[in-house]
């Protein structure tokens, strides 16, 4: 049998963020975000036609996810602030309901035991920033300082934890490449723009945080998804890996932790004519102001072959220019999201970190599994029994394990998600939580088995098999 056990003060829990979960209520203050936006514009495009004022109403029910939070075994949770709630126009006036939100939210996990770690930035752009452009603005940057130095301000007394953006390169994918996400354009000029601004917006945040001596760390939460090549003895395959890392993950990860962009990256951009305009001093305050701590989002890896699809100079010029995806046989899959799943990429996330990123102090920000249907394994009792959730977190578990006796600097484990939530265009297809959401019973929520499991694995620290 084995024995997988975790350092003391390991940090246990969940994430989730606020567009996703907080939902709206009559007279809340909060301004429209892109989401709203889009959703009072194409409904048909969201699963079941369910927006995001349909959220898990934790808004309003709060105090009860706390207490749940607690009997699933949580000792940290990660959320996130939402600007368009807290600033509704982007600039200007605060809105006092959000701050007094916020107040009691992050004050009751407190007095629970459970640290919040929180987020600034996850998808939620104020609609009337992005009028005006959005992150393509150089505006934005300046807005998006002044929100995160009043969120310093106003919480930074408890918070010791802050995440400058979630996930920076879904809002470039998304939004300016593969139209899964607000404004849906196919531009890369335009989504090397957004990464930039969006990384610089992650220095500054940084500067300022460090600028008011608050006694908390700080970083950003990156979807580190390892490239593969489909045969590591192939130069070609091995090549094509190497471009696709640089644009997904070191897009992100150099600037963030190294303070500079990967030499590779920057020869593409540069052959493609796609500089970014900055300004003199742009480059120098990434250089200064990387991060003291990195969040890690992993669900799958990328499979990478040499380019043998032609090139759709329609949308050209793309990433895919350089390389092709590649299914490699035998893989084994969620069939519900499409997804590969491989356990050992955490590992060699950590390992990489380890021996080529100064062994960054880090933890794993998220890690999931989407199932459809899950009312199919509602037993006699009315628990949701998710064994298959179980089998998946502790299959990641004994990799982290083994990164962590060879020396990575990782600090603890956060599941995707607390509770089932509403998630960007599938809404609540796939649920992912450790509670189960009744939306039909106005949001009941139901610890599943994997959230029974999850209290006892961390009142011991660790599982064995």
């Amino acid at each position: 049998m084995g024995k997988y056990y975790f350092p003391q003060n390991f940090w246990w829990g969940s994430a989730a963020s606020g567009p996703q979960t907080e939902g709206r209520v009559s007279k809340d203050g909060k301004g429209e975000s892109i989401w709203d936006h889009w959703y009072s514009q194409e409904p048909e495009k969201f699963f079941n036609q369910i927006g995001p004022e349909k959220t898990s109403e934790v808004y309003t029910k709060y105090l009860e996810d706390i207490q749940l939070m607690k009997e699933t075994g949580h000792n940290t949770f990660r959320t996130s602030i939402q600007w368009s709630r807290l600033i509704p126009n982007g600039i200007g006036e605060i809105n006092q309901q959000a701050v007094t939100f916020y107040n009691h939210y992050f004050d009751e996990l407190i007095r629970n035991g459970i640290e919040p770690f929180v987020n600034l930035y996850h998808f939620d752009m104020p609609m009337i920033l992005q009028i005006n452009g959005g992150w393509l603005n150089r505006e934005t940057v300046d807005a998006y300082v002044n929100y995160t130095k009043v969120c310093f301000e106003l919480f930074g007394d408890r918070v010791k934890k802050w995440f400058t953006h979630n996930e920076p390169i879904v809002p470039v994918e998304g939004g300016y490449l593969y139209q899964f996400h607000y404004p849906n354009e196919v531009n890369l000029k335009h989504a090397v723009q957004v990464a930039f601004h969006e990384m610089l917006s992650s220095a500054k945040a940084i500067e300022a945080y460090h600028e008011m001596n608050l006694d908390g760390e700080i970083g950003i939460i990156l979807n580190l998804t390892p490239s593969y090549p489909r045969d590591e003895k192939n130069a070609a395959d091995v090549k094509a890996a190497s471009i696709a890392d640089a644009f997904f993950n070191r897009s992100f990860l150099d600037p963030s932790v190294k303070g500079c962009y990967p030499k590779d990256l920057i020869e593409i951009i540069q052959d493609l004519k796609l500089i970014p305009e900055m300004s003199e001093d742009d480059l120098s305050t990434i250089k200064n102001n990387t991060v003291d701590i990195l969040g890690i989002n992993y669900y799958q890896p990328r499979r990478i072959k040499a380019k043998e699809i032609p090139v759709d100079h329609e949308k050209s010029p793309m990433p895919d220019d350089f390389f092709d995806n590649y299914q490699m046989p035998g893989r084994k899959m969620n069939p519900y999201r499409g997804w590969e799943i491989y356990e050992k990429g955490i590992y060699d996330i950590l390992t990489n970190l380890r021996q080529n990123y100064n062994n960054v102090r880090c933890y794993i920000s998220e890690n999931g599994m989407g199932v459809e249907n899950e009312e199919r394994f509602i037993n006699e009792d009315g628990m949701i029994e998710d064994d298959y959730r179980i089998e998946f977190v502790k299959d990641h578990l004994r990799f982290v394990h083994q990164a962590i006796q060879e020396g990575s600097n990782v600090q603890g484990y956060h599941m995707w998600t607390c509770m089932d939530n509403w998630s960007w265009l599938n809404a609540y297809k796939n649920r992912y939580g450790f509670i189960a959401v009744d939306l039909k019973k106005d949001a009941k929520r139901t610890i599943k088995k994997s959230g029974h499991w999850f209290k006892e694995m961390t009142t011991n620290n660790g599982f064995a098999d």
